[in-house]
C-alpha cells in the first residue's frame, strides 16, 4: 500500500514538473540585448537634446538608485529631483555610449556598461569621461527603465 501512494505521489510531482516546464517562458536573449543598448543610446541621445536631469527622470525607475562618488545612495525619483532641483544643467552635455549589454534569462532584468563624456558648453576642452554601469528593469508596459546608475570618472581625455 505505501509502495503505490509512493508511485502516486512521485507520478504526481512529475507532472507537475512537466506542466510547470512547458509553462516556462522563452526568451529571445539576443534581442532583448539589442533592446537594452537601443534603450541606453536613446537615454544618452535624450540626454544630449533635453539636459541629464530630464533624461534620467524619463528613463529611471521609479525607485531608481544612483551612486555617486562621496555620497550617500540616491534613492527614487523623487530624491533624484530634490537632490538636482538647483542643479543647472543647461550649460552641460552628458552623452554615452553602450559598449555591451546582458540580459537575465527570463529577460525582465538587464545591464549595460559603457563609456561616458561630459562636456561644459562653455569650454569645449573642459570634458570629463569615464565608465558607467546601469542596470535595467522592464516595467509593466515591456519598456526597460533603469533601476541602478553608476560611473567612475578617469578615462582622461
Amino acid at each position: 500500500m505505501k509502495i503505490n501512494l509512493l508511485k502516486k505521489l512521485s507520478l504526481l510531482v512529475l507532472t507537475m514538473l512537466l506542466v510547470q516546464c512547458t509553462n516556462i517562458k522563452t526568451v529571445d536573449v539576443a534581442s532583448e540585448k539589442e533592446s537594452i543598448l537601443k534603450t541606453d543610446r536613446e537615454f544618452s541621445e535624450y540626454s544630449s537634446k533635453n539636459g541629464m536631469k530630464k533624461a534620467f527622470e524619463l528613463f529611471g525607475d521609479e525607485n531608481m538608485v544612483m551612486l555617486r562618488e562621496n555620497s550617500m545612495p540616491v534613492v527614487g525619483k523623487t530624491a533624484f529631483s530634490d537632490l538636482y532641483k538647483n542643479f543647472d544643467d543647461s550649460q552641460m552635455t552628458l552623452v554615452w555610449e553602450p559598449l555591451f549589454a546582458d540580459v537575465s534569462i527570463s529577460g525582465d532584468l538587464g545591464y549595460s556598461y559603457g563609456i561616458y563624456t561630459m562636456t561644459e558648453k562653455s569650454d569645449s576642452l573642459k570634458t570629463e569621461k569615464g565608465t558607467y554601469l546601469s542596470i535595467w528593469k522592464k516595467d509593466n508596459n515591456g519598456k526597460w527603465k533603469f533601476v541602478l546608475d553608476t560611473g567612475n570618472e578617469g578615462l582622461g581625455e
